[in-house]
């Protein structure tokens, strides 16, 4: 998984593979979602990050059984 945040255009891209992306789906206004070919997720995109989702703070955890 790969997370950037762009500040210069306020963006926040989510990669959780690297596998080729065959559709684009728009969310809402501001935020993509981009899908394999089976239909599985490849990364999400978010504008106006700061303001939607926190960005660029992030933590990370990893929490296990």
């Amino acid at each position: 998984m790969k997370v950037q945040y762009f500040t210069d255009t306020d963006t926040l891209l989510m990669q959780f593979c690297d596998t080729p992306v065959t559709e684009t789906r728009d969310l809402d206004d501001d935020t993509t979602l981009d899908l394999d070919r089976n239909g599985n997720i490849c990364a999400i995109t978010i504008e106006h990050a700061s303001q939607r989702a926190g960005a660029p703070e992030f933590t990370y955890e990893e929490v296990s059984a």
